[in-house]
């Protein structure tokens, strides 16, 4: 493969920069998720993003949705959605006496799916098909979804009441699972402050990113140059998931796949045509945190993934 040119990986980070600033407008600090879900885009992915009520998980998406010249769709999830409500259904049409295929809200570019875990795993798991192949199949017919859908499905914690985990097999379809804190004091009083102002909506943000410029950064992103040895570190840090006793449950092949497009992506954010070590490392715990599950006696002991994978990153020797 040509790697990218200089110019066009300086490019990125300055559209990203443009994107960090309008989003930044509605938005109250998030740095790291909001340059998370810049990577999903130009990753071609999807994002599971996860916190507690109030923490601006759908706001996030919707500003994001606003600031890129892409159709955005929302699905607000629930106990009694079914498939259908999602994918769409055919219906009969008098005219020509023939069944006719009516999309339903997923035939979109960036779909919010909201509070996805509020629903049950059968209609979870429509998602699947889509996720994976951008196209959906009903009644036998495959529906195109285009090259730009993407996904980006917000959960409240598994402990909030009303709430199903998500099946292993939707999971891993995920890029990232990015994970929203509560801000800190002085974020805040920046929220408090800036909507005592005036509301500040999404739309506020303005179009900073058109459809040909993400296309040309997707571009541009595939061309980053990653070396032997940075590849075998990847697969190396996947395989040590397998081999943890903390892990009843390691990475999956694919998982290896998404780290190492995951890094290519913060390597152009980062100005550079080439990946290091540090850009896998940087990847790892947001890449990983919900494809691997930890053994009981492990969370007996308190431990949780993020921690788990910082001893997955120590026991792995760094390419140099």
């Amino acid at each position: 493969m040509i790697g990218s040119r200089p110019e066009d990986v300086a490019a990125i980070a300055e559209c990203y920069g443009a994107l960090r600033a309008a989003v930044g407008g509605v938005v109250v600090g998030q740095e790291s998720a909001v340059r998370l879900a810049f990577i999903t885009l130009l990753s071609s992915g999807h994002s599971l993003i996860e916190g507690v009520p109030g923490v601006a998980k759908t706001l996030l998406v919707q500003t994001l949705a606003a600031a890129v010249d892409v159709r955005f769709g929302r699905v607000q999830f629930t106990p009694d959605l079914m498939p259908s409500d999602i994918i769409g259904t055919s219906i009969l049409d008098p005219r020509v006496g023939d069944a006719r295929f009516r999309p339903g809200p997923l035939f979109t570019d960036l779909l919010l799916a909201d509070e996805i875990n509020r629903a049950s795993a059968k209609t979870q798991a429509a998602l699947l098909e889509a996720m994976q192949e951008r196209a959906a199949t009903v009644d036998g017919t495959r529906h195109p979804l285009g090259p730009h859908f993407a996904v980006f499905a917000t959960q409240n914690p598994v402990e909030q009441e009303g709430t199903y985990p998500l099946p292993e097999a939707e999971l891993d379809r995920f890029l990232f699972k990015i994970v929203i804190e509560y801000p800190s004091e002085e974020e805040e009083a920046a929220i408090l402050a800036l909507h005592h102002a005036g509301d500040r909506p999404p739309s506020a943000a303005g179009r900073v990113l058109r459809t040909d410029q993400l296309e040309h950064a997707r571009e541009v992103v595939r061309g980053v140059v990653v070396q032997d040895d940075v590849v075998a570190y990847v697969g190396a840090l996947v395989r040590a998931t397998r081999q943890d006793l903390h892990f009843a449950l390691g990475a999956s092949p694919r998982a290896g796949v998404m780290l190492l497009r995951a890094a290519k992506a913060n390597a152009a954010l980062e100005g550079r045509d080439y990946v290091l070590p540090e850009d896998v490392q940087a990847m790892l715990a947001p890449t990983l945190r919900h494809r691997v599950q930890l053994d009981p006696a492990a969370e007996v002991e308190g431990l949780v993934p993020d921690k788990a994978l910082e001893g997955t990153l120590r026991s792995v020797a760094v390419p140099r």
